[in-house]
């Protein structure tokens, strides 16, 4: 969408087809942040920024560079959408519908005299001299000078994204990467992890140990099934290669108090317990965890948190500070999260970081997430979108 209308407002003679698969735009960007549409990031320093892509940084930085998130939101208010900085510094409509949005670029697009070609599929594209010919489910090829692939990941195929931009562009002589799930939640096998949802925490951190080691400390949610939120999203896409199964599992270890060291922590409940040595451990605990949490997990470690603060044994309250300070969970799967993109795509040395232009077949651009680009939650991926759309178009000429 980015790119068609780029090119509408930069070269409004030229002649522009885009060819979606669904019978509406933007499906994706519709149902992103829950409906919402966190559509980039508040971050204005963009070494910052470039700081939160496992993958593709440093070739994102003329395109983000040209057009910061920044710009983005003046592109997006100057046609009449009003945005929100919340205190996390993701970007929504004020409205919180991500069809505003999208709506922005339809009537753009119409104005634009873009032909938007609905409930079409490009089944094969072939180059012919310097065309290119796309053949689709409806009739004759259409046959093009210049065509910018943006088809998306292989992530949420029900909005559309199956993957299939990576064989156009293996056959146009682009080699893909390995391809895997990013931002996703994981699967717990622990049933004490499991019996509390929808207990959350600010800040926990989480070290991920399987066949690399991946930290991230930030907000996490537990769920049915197992964790979820914002670190859990990040350090899923640090670790989006590793193999998650029922036979092949990692461990997960968590750090509820991250600001207060083991010493603090074991010397601040020594004191609750000399000074009410007659209350019930449960309620000593002043706020440090929710009950919820110390019940699962004193129940897993067999610790009677209701017996008397004189009479846990010292032993017993070592193995509890443990939990607290390095709880182990095995992760068994993965799930998808608010955003869930594909970590992987087109080999990014094969491709012009200056221009989106493929290296290999002239007159051929990517943009999106078919690159081996892709970000944290938080607007980071979808501005992926935005600006090497916005590239990619200002270079058809």
């Amino acid at each position: 969408m980015m790119a068609a209308v780029t090119i509408s407002e930069m070269n409004p003679a030229i002649q522009i087809i885009l060819i979606e698969r669904n019978d509406d735009l933007g499906r994706k960007v519709k149902i992103s942040g829950g409906g919402r549409c966190n559509l980039t990031t508040g971050v204005d320093d963009l070494k910052e920024v470039l700081k939160k892509y496992p993958r593709g940084s440093r070739f994102l930085r003329h395109a983000f560079y040209e057009f910061p998130p920044q710009k983005m939101m003046e592109w997006v208010e100057d046609q009449g959408v009003a945005l929100k900085m919340e205190d996390d510094l993701r970007v929504f409509p004020i409205s919180n519908k991500g069809s505003d949005l999208v709506d922005v670029f339809e009537q753009k697009m119409r104005r634009g005299k873009v032909k938007i070609w609905f409930k079409t599929t490009a089944e094969r594209i072939e180059k012919e001299n310097d065309q290119f010919i796309i053949y689709t489910n409806h009739g004759k090829p259409l046959i093009v000078d210049k065509l910018i692939l943006t088809t998306g990941g292989q992530a949420y195929q029900g909005t559309g994204s199956l993957g299939d931009g990576y064989g156009f562009a293996q056959k146009l002589g682009h080699t893909i990467t390995a391809l895997a799930p990013s931002l996703s939640a994981y699967l717990l096998e622990e049933k004490w992890a499991k019996s509390i949802p929808g207990v959350s925490f600010k800040s926990v951190r989480l070290r991920l140990q399987g066949d690399d080691k991946h930290e991230f400390t930030g907000p996490v949610m537990f769920t049915h099934k197992g964790i979820t939120g914002p670190a859990v999203f990040a350090l899923s896409s640090l670790a989006a290669f590793e193999e998650l199964t029922d036979a092949h599992t990692v461990t997960l270890m968590i750090d509820f108090l991250p600001n207060i060291s083991w010493e603090e922590l074991t010397n601040q409940l020594n004191q609750i317990s000399s000074n009410s040595p007659q209350q019930k451990v449960i309620n000593s605990l002043g706020g440090l965890v929710p009950k919820s949490l110390a019940k699962a997990v004193s129940e897993a470690l067999k610790i009677d948190l209701n017996k008397k603060n004189a009479e846990l044994s010292k032993k017993d309250l070592n193995k509890f500070i443990e939990a607290l300070k390095n709880s182990q969970c095995t992760v068994n799967g993965r799930t998808a999260g608010e955003e869930f993109v594909t970590a992987g795509g087109v080999e990014l040395d094969e491709i012009n970081p200056k221009t989106m232009e493929s290296k290999k077949c002239d007159g051929l651009f990517f943009a999106g997430e078919i690159l081996n680009c892709d970000g944290f939650t938080g607007g980071y991926n979808l501005h992926i979108a935005w600006a090497t759309g916005r590239l990619a178009g200002n270079q058809i000429k």
